[in-house]
């Protein structure tokens, strides 16, 4: 099957996108639109990557809706959603020569967030501070990897409040229909990776 694509430029113009801004109850806080992020520079300007795909959004709304209950008074924090090829490749670009690509999807294959079908996601308190998850968005080290919460808490590396924190994230994005990845406790996808990339338009 032929990947369907657009530019990013295209992407208000379809309908299978929706803004988050349409979105009720989220902040955003786009960190590759500033340069509070690993390359340390704003790679998103002038485009406007505030999208995700609307089986996605509506996911987005579920979650919401579950923190809602949950723990009134606390927001999802959206940090990085449609995030367009060009840029992954940049960002992959930048890693060249380390071990840390194990943290990137390799562009060849395609990132999730091209299609708009992946969020990187905190949570804010009442005070609209975001939660201590241990690590930074972006922090590529195990502190960073789901999978070894136990190991860490075991070796005082994490704290109970912060692998608690994690699984509130956790919590609210899985009963949505997200699923995490073992790496990074801010990433999720939403769906299964071989059918986003098999049926979905990625964004250029």
């Amino acid at each position: 099957m032929t990947t369907r694509t657009l530019t990013s430029e295209q992407v208000p113009a379809c309908p299978e996108f929706r803004h988050l801004s349409t979105i009720a109850g989220i902040a955003v806080d786009l960190r590759y639109a500033s340069r509070d992020n690993f390359v340390g520079r704003d790679l998103y300007s002038p485009l406007d990557c505030a999208w995700l795909h609307r089986d996605a959004a509506a996911a987005i709304e579920r979650a919401v809706a579950w923190l809602a209950a949950a723990r009134p008074g606390h927001t999802l924090l959206i940090l990085d959603a449609l995030r367009p090829h060009r840029v992954q490749e940049q960002l992959w670009d930048a890693l060249a020569g380390t071990d840390l690509r194990m943290y990137l999807a390799d562009p060849i294959r395609g990132s999730i967030h091209s299609y708009g079908m992946a969020v990187d996601v905190t949570i804010l308190d009442e005070a609209g501070r975001e939660l201590d998850m241990g690590t930074g968005f972006d922090d590529m080290s195990e502190r960073s990897h789901p999978v070894l919460e136990a190991e860490m808490l075991a070796r005082g590396e994490l704290t109970a409040r912060q692998v608690a924190n994690r699984q509130l994230l956790r919590d609210a994005m899985f009963g949505a229909g997200f699923v995490g990845i073992n790496s990074e406790w801010w990433h999720f996808d939403c769906g299964d990776r071989v059918a986003v990339r098999a049926g979905f338009i990625r964004v250029l």
